[in-house]
């Protein structure tokens, strides 16, 4: 019984794997087409997030079932509940993926974001696929130390999120209200793929410590 339940779990984590891979995959797509207004690449996105929900409820169903079988205790009911709430974090990245290939869809044939708006675009997708790349990483290999670095990545997040409000906010803002919005949203789905990065990473170290961060959700 232990054996499978162990095989049971590696499983799970596979499972956790892949989401981060595909989240990571959707959220280069979603910035290309939004940067390059690739139609493509924002209808493949969109298309797509279906597979990473299916992952998240055959991660649900999963762990329901050995809890249901298993009843388990102590580290391993500790590793059920981080692979729900990881699953959970997850799947919101992905549909902020989506959101960001929506916009990207929305506006084509014209890019969704202004020239003078790129560097800080492309900087906050950069820190987003930093980011993914390291949930995945500590999903296939638990490092509490990998997953912390996840909350300096977050506050260089939120300052270009900051610079990204100066810009819109400015007195030369050319573009009108209808850009700064979309652009307001945008800014809002990086800032929060971010947070739900940092939330995957503190559910990592509670499963590796037993601690839990202040700012979990």
């Amino acid at each position: 019984m232990r054996d499978e339940f162990r095989a049971d779990l590696q499983i799970v984590s596979q499972l956790l794997v892949d989401m981060a891979e595909g989240v990571r995959a959707a959220m280069r797509q979603a910035t290309r087409a939004l940067l390059t207004a690739d139609r493509q690449a924002a209808e493949t996105v969109i298309e797509r997030d279906a597979e990473i929900d299916a992952l998240y409820r055959h991660v649900e169903e999963r762990v329901c079932d050995l809890l249901a079988r298993q009843a388990p205790v102590a580290s391993d009911l500790r590793a059920m509940i981080t692979a729900l709430h990881v699953a959970a974090d997850l799947e919101r990245m992905g549909d902020l993926a989506d959101h960001v290939a929506k916009t990207a869809l929305r506006r084509h044939p014209s890019p969704a974001v202004p020239a003078e708006l790129r560097t800080i675009f492309t900087e906050m997708a950069d820190i987003a696929d930093r980011m993914a790349v390291k949930i995945g990483s500590v999903l296939a290999k638990p490092d509490a130390d990998l997953a912390g670095e996840l909350d300096r990545d977050d506050d260089a997040m939120d300052e270009l999120h900051k610079n990204l409000f100066a810009v819109l906010l400015g007195d030369d803002w050319p573009y009108g209200v209808e850009t700064a919005i979309d652009a307001t949203l945008l800014g809002r789905f990086y800032e929060r793929f971010a947070d739900h990065a940092v939330n995957a990473g503190e559910h990592v170290v509670y499963l590796i410590t037993g601690e839990t961060s202040p700012s979990a959700s």
